[in-house]
């Protein structure tokens, strides 16, 4: 048994010139996906952000205790 030998298209051949792309079935990735890949690429900003996210939290958390405690004594 044979195998049919390959052609190479010749540049006379109008579909060598423009190759048909590949449908893309896949789906496109997550909002959470792209946040972690882009985290891991800017490493000191997303720790940046997140350090400030933090004392922000807990500079609101302690202001309220101590307005709770002011007002309610």
């Amino acid at each position: 048994m044979s195998q049919p030998s390959p052609t190479t298209p010749t540049p006379s051949d109008p579909a060598a010139e423009t190759p048909t792309p590949q449908p893309n079935n896949a789906p496109p990735p997550s909002y959470v996906k792209l946040a972690m890949r882009n985290m891991v690429r800017k490493r000191a900003t997303s720790l940046f952000h997140f350090a400030l996210t933090a004392i922000g939290l807990l500079g609101v958390l302690v202001g309220l205790a101590f307005l709770d405690r002011y007002f309610n004594s």
